[in-house]
This record gives structure tokens, C-alpha cells and sequence, in this order.
């Protein structure tokens, strides 16, 4: 179902495989998802897992405009994974691609389907550090240094 645009911020991440090309071609493809339009994508930033084990991560967020309900987003979300050979073989398993609905406008949704805004957002640096990147409004000064211990590097 549409709707009239909303802001939404979604953020991404990998940590399997080529995860830099991964989290490119996703920024490609997140302008094709229907009735949205890409509108800010951050800087890659390298980061260690956090809750999660593997490889270091690859991470961004983008700023969409969409006309799609937030299940719907989050569902085309979900189809972007897989298409990248996501699989969950158990909570904070290392991924070839995470696609996170970090938030939804004003919106707050409660469900067994989605909670936004996520639940975690202003706790980790992979996400405040590339949204405040592209919309600074949003990030909180004191939520950025509650975070300054977990590394992050912008990559060039």
C-alpha cells in the first residue's frame, strides 16, 4: 500500500564475503526499490562486530523517501538480503548483508514484525556515527559520546 513519502533511514551493514561491494551495490539498489527514491547515503565506515562475531564490518545508512508502508519497506528490505545470499543461521550471525529499518519518520511501531525506531540505534556508533553524517538533526551529542569507545573508521 502507499503512501505519501516518508524519511526513512535504513542502516547497513556486512561482514561476510566482499563486504565493501556488498554494501554498494545495496546503496545502488535501495533507489530501485518501488515508490522510493534514494535521497543521502553516508560515508563506509569499517567497524568490529558488536553482539556479533566474524570479520570487521562494512556499515553506512541512507536516507530514503518512500511512498511504501514500513512492513512494506521492511519487506523489500528483507528481499534485498537475500538477494545478497543472507542467511540466519542464528542470532547475530556473521552476514553478507544487513538491512536494518533504523527509522520511519516520526513514526513508532510496536510489532512482532518491527519495532522502530530500532531498538538499539542510539547505542551504537555503526549507526550514529553515518546517520549524523547525513542528517545531523537526529543524533544526539550525548548519545555520539556514549558510544566514542566502540571504533569506527570512515574508510577513504
Amino acid at each position: 500500500m502507499a503512501r505519501d513519502g516518508v524519511t526513512a533511514y535504513v542502516g547497513i551493514g556486512a561482514n561476510l564475503g566482499d563486504a565493501r561491494t556488498a554494501v554498494a551495490q545495496v546503496l545502488q539498489d535501495l533507489g530501485r526499490v518501488p515508490a522510493t527514491r534514494l535521497v543521502a547515503r553516508s560515508s563506509l565506515y569499517r567497524t568490529a562486530p558488536v553482539d556479533a562475531g566474524g570479520p570487521d564490518f562494512i556499515n553506512a545508512v541512507a536516507a530514503l523517501d518512500t511512498g511504501l508502508t514500513a512492513p512494506d519497506l521492511l519487506a523489500e528490505l528483507h528481499s534485498l538480503e537475500q538477494r545478497a545470499g543472507r542467511e540466519r543461521p542464528w542470532r547475530n550471525a556473521p552476514r553478507t548483508l544487513d538491512l536494518d529499518l533504523l527509522l520511519y519518520g516520526a513514526g513508532r511501531i510496536e510489532s512482532p514484525l518491527l519495532t522502530v525506531p530500532h531498538p538499539r540505534w542510539q547505542e551504537r556508533a555503526f549507526v550514529l556515527v553515518p546517520l549524523a553524517e547525513i542528517a545531523p538533526g537526529l543524533v544526539d551529542a550525548k548519545a555520539l559520546a556514549a558510544v566514542t569507545s566502540q571504533v569506527i573508521a570512515r574508510i577513504p
